[in-house]
């Protein structure tokens, strides 16, 4: 294969660029789904729904995200009519975090345009090359505890 990185370093050069190219088109995705709806409130909009609810101190340990951050992103979410609190029904002093109606069919719509995207730039991959594809992301995901360079 032609342009491969010779060693690790260079492969690590390659892996930030590709990575930074990746989140780029995920923020024009996100802008897709609502003007007013930038990366960081998409993101946790489509983790409340995979989640089939969850509370705000969760998103804010899942993403090492401030609870204040968390809070502001919600509120936002809350005002446009994406996500609404519910209380647990184990625990009615906490509130629990779900799509509207809304919400699920911005998400659906987002994710049907973002699945045909992909399955066109991965149209010639094999199938064996998506699954080592998706077993490489999932180790690289849950292989972080902390998203802070260490110097």
């Amino acid at each position: 294969m032609t342009g491969t990185p010779r060693d690790r370093e260079d492969s690590l050069d390659v892996i930030q660029r590709e990575l930074t190219a990746f989140a780029r088109r995920a923020r024009a995705t996100a802008a897709r789904l609502h003007p007013d709806l930038p990366l960081v409130p998409y993101t946790l909009l489509a983790h409340i729904e995979y989640q089939k609810g969850c509370r705000a101190a969760d998103l804010a340990a899942h993403y090492m995200l401030d609870k204040s951050t968390v809070s502001r992103q919600v509120a936002a979410l809350e005002k446009l009519g994406l996500v609404e609190r519910h209380p647990d029904p184990d625990d009615h002093r906490i509130q629990v975090l779900h799509p509207t109606a809304t919400g699920s069919r911005a998400l659906a719509s987002t994710q049907a345009s973002r699945r045909a995207a992909y399955r066109e730039r991965l149209g010639a991959w094999t199938a064996d090359d998506l699954a080592r594809f998706a077993e490489y992301l999932l180790r690289y995901n849950s292989s972080g505890g902390d998203t802070a360079p260490r110097h």
